[in-house]
């Protein structure tokens, strides 16, 4: 593997895990808290907060990477502001990559993490109220123990997706080397290139063994926790 990438290579691999471990944990608190509204709330707009949080899986990953653009880049209303105020530039940054990411992963993560709130019996969060619990003690003691399967295989997909993620990226912060060139990308460019199939090789490789690697700790840490949940 070390004959096939270099130094460029290696680094955009590097990238790309930070990219995704980052969007991932940024990711997933607003995405319990999604999906709790969508499957426990009843309130006027939930289709329309339903349809804006899918919106990034229908749409051209090369439109979403657009409109980030025209909303946070330097010029956009979000962008402009952080930028002027806090000094937070994302355009054409790795965190602009981070959030491309973890904006295309929403969706995947809302949605596992929904079905765990929807698989857990309301009888058993009235039966801990009735005890005395706060609405805030049951969800933290008994609802999301009983999701943490949800929850895991939400953060994981949204992992794999951050991952692979291209289109969005790409339109929004570019492809430079060592700041915004991750996997997907580094490929891409690689494939303009005569005489680079080596390192294109050693790219795919690296992604299908991560992409693996988040599927199996994703299926074994399931069902460890399935095991303890039953103990």
């Amino acid at each position: 593997m070390t004959d096939l990438l270099g130094p460029a290579e290696w680094q955009a691999i590097r990238l790309s895990l930070r990219v995704a471990v980052v969007a991932t944990l940024v990711a997933l608190p607003l995405a319990i808290w999604v999906a709790y509204l969508l499957a426990r709330k009843d309130f006027l707009g939930r289709q329309l907060l339903n349809g804006i949080v899918h919106l990034p899986l229908v749409l051209p990953p090369v439109v979403t990477g657009y409109l980030l653009l025209v909303i946070f880049g330097q010029q956009g209303p979000i962008g402009g502001f952080l930028d002027n105020t806090l000094g937070i530039t994302f355009a054409f940054r790795w965190t602009g990559a981070a959030l491309a990411a973890g904006i295309m992963a929403f969706p995947l993560m809302v949605r596992a993490i929904r079905l765990g709130f929807e698989a857990v019996d309301p009888g058993l969060e009235d039966a801990a109220a009735t005890l005395g619990a706060s609405r805030w003690r049951v969800l933290t003691t008994v609802t999301l123990p009983l999701i943490f399967p949800g929850i895991l295989a939400g953060a994981i997909l949204g992992f794999a997706k951050a991952l692979g993620e291209f289109g969005a990226t790409i339109t929004f912060v570019a492809a430079i080397p060592g700041e915004t060139q991750t996997i997907p990308s580094a490929i891409y460019g690689l494939l303009q290139l005569p005489g680079s199939e080596p390192a294109v090789l050693g790219l795919v490789i690296v992604s299908i063994i991560l992409a693996m690697g988040a599927l199996l700790v994703s299926e074994w840490l399931a069902r460890r926790v399935a095991r303890q949940m039953a103990a």
